[in-house]
Order: C-alpha cells, then sequence, then structure tokens
C-alpha cells in the first residue's frame, strides 16, 4: 500500500499496555460501556449486542479477538462503533477497548509496512506501523479485523431485528 494512502487521522486506542490506531473515517461514535445482551452461539469474543437508539449493534471484545486475557472492565472501558463494508452496504459494530486515547494526524512517511513474523503469524489485519515520536501505534485495517466474523454480524443483526419486528 502506497505511503499516501494510509496518511490520515486515527483514533488511538489502548489494549493493555498496547496502542492501536483505527482510521478515525471509519469510526461512528465512542460511547460508554453499556448494557450488553448476550447472544447464544457466537464466538466467544462477541460480547453479544446493544441497542444504540434504536438500532441492534454487535459488541465485539477486541482483547479477546486477539487473543489476549480478559481483564475487568473499568470506568475507561468504552465501545467504539465502526463502520465495516459488507458488500454493498456496511455494519455497524462495538469494539470494546481498554481506553481511548487521542485523534492523531500521521503522515504516510510516518508509517511503515507491518514486520514479517513468519508464515505462522497473520498480520493482514495490521494496515501498517504508526511512528509517533519514540512511540509504536499498530495501525488496523478494521475491514480484515472483521472480515471472518462479517457473516456472524450480519446474522446477529438480521435475527435481532426480525424478533423486534
Amino acid at each position: 500500500m502506497m505511503e499516501e494512502d494510509r496518511a490520515g487521522k486515527y483514533l488511538t486506542f489502548k489494549l493493555a499496555a498496547e496502542e492501536y490506531g483505527l482510521e478515525i473515517l471509519r469510526v461512528r461514535e465512542i460511547i460508554g460501556l453499556m448494557d450488553i445482551t448476550e447472544v447464544p452461539q457466537t464466538p466467544y469474543y462477541i460480547r453479544g449486542i446493544i441497542n444504540l437508539r434504536g438500532s441492534v449493534i454487535p459488541v465485539m471484545d477486541l482483547r479477546l479477538k486477539f487473543g489476549m486475557e480478559t481483564t475487568a472492565d473499568t470506568d475507561q472501558t468504552c465501545v467504539i462503533v465502526v463502520e465495516i463494508n459488507s458488500g454493498d452496504k456496511s455494519i455497524a459494530t462495538g469494539l470494546v477497548v481498554d481506553s481511548v486515547s487521542e485523534v492523531l494526524d500521521i503522515a504516510g512517511d510516518q508509517i511503515e509496512d507491518s514486520p514479517s513474523f513468519g508464515s505462522d503469524i497473520d498480520t493482514n489485519y495490521i494496515l501498517g506501523i504508526g511512528k509517533i515520536g519514540e512511540m509504536v501505534k499498530i495501525l488496523l485495517n478494521i475491514d480484515k479485523v472483521l472480515d471472518d466474523d462479517k457473516t456472524i454480524i450480519k446474522g446477529i443483526t438480521k435475527k435481532k431485528k426480525e424478533k423486534a419486528e
């Protein structure tokens, strides 16, 4: 991917001790943690669904999705609502993160390709590595992060809409 294609504003957030970034244009809003209704027979990292102003939105725990240990929610824990592309339309999905940090403007020359960790580790979901001073932020391609889950997300949203009618 070209440097210029990745340059832009990123919402940065924390999971454990690591800082990540999402393209700000993909972020719909940030909300405090609210009651999440569990949905049976979903992967362990899907926390459930929330009702956000009349819209049913699936919520995923990014810590668990990334294979990190779970921790107790704090007053900093929040949900980043993102828009993911699914065919001809976009779907809102909530991502539980430990805390939101800031919005950073990252220039193309501050972003490097993700390092290769060998054939066993999939880094397709990493858009690049942002270097801001001495800090490093892992910039995520949210469509790739949620690629395997789009069918599940669409199914959860559809089932809940049908029950509501």
